[in-house]
């Protein structure tokens, strides 16, 4: 049988990661959140709240999987920090596929990846840790994605797309075959991106036609 997972966070993003586990019946522990515990609440959608995260240390880390309930935007780091804060002390965050996702066979998914419901994802596609695949987002031929990513619902990817880690593409933006997004580049909600984005650098459509340097 599986390990039991214990959820981190208890917003938006959360409630979405709790519906996949429950969909494929994967065993939940309970909610780790600093937050609820303060307030002295003691249950979150069905779930008991188990403390903040210095209570994750009472779970022994080949006893159980953390599943990273914590929403992503630009210049907030706190999803990637605390993948980062619990990897170093042994644990190990589950992968998540929504059911209704579509996935080729031969694609590559490291730990922590969440794909959510509705995503397709074509041959040889490349998915590194603890980034967030949203809602119908779709990813063709040979893409990568780097580590701690976010592409927002209904972002496409043509073939052959690179994207660096630390980037984050908003909702229903799209990338044509053969790009190049660098560490921590930033795509507009709705832009169409038609050449290489550079490191640091952020594209907004609506504002501008020009990439433009962006503060981390």
């Amino acid at each position: 049988m599986s390990r039991p997972v214990i959820l981190l966070g208890a917003g938006g993003h959360a409630k979405v990661v709790l519906e996949i586990l429950r969909q494929i019946k994967q065993p939940v522990l309970g909610v780790i959140d600093p937050r609820l515990k303060q307030n002295h609440i003691k249950e979150w959608q069905g779930l008991p709240i188990l403390g903040d995260d210095s209570d994750v240390s009472l779970y022994p880390t080949d006893k159980i999987f953390l599943a990273n309930g914590i929403g992503s935007l630009p210049g907030q780091t706190l999803r990637c920090s605390v993948y980062r804060q619990f990897k170093s002390s042994g644990y190990t965050f589950i992968t998540l596929v929504h059911p209704t996702a579509i996935i080729a066979e031969d694609i590559t998914l490291a730990e922590g990846v969440q794909i959510m419901a509705g995503c397709i994802l074509g041959t040889d596609v490349q998915i590194d840790e603890n980034t967030l695949i949203n809602t119908g987002t779709q990813l063709d031929h040979d893409c990568k994605v780097g580590k701690h990513c976010h592409l927002a619902p209904a972002v496409v990817l043509c073939g052959n797309v690179q994207v660096e880690d630390g980037c984050h593409l908003g909702p229903s933006s799209c990338v044509v075959q053969g790009c190049h997004l660098g560490q921590g580049a930033v795509l507009g909600a709705g832009s169409t991106l038609l050449c290489d984005l550079p490191k640091g650098h952020k594209y907004l459509a609506a504002k501008s036609q020009q990439p433009t340097k962006h503060s981390q």
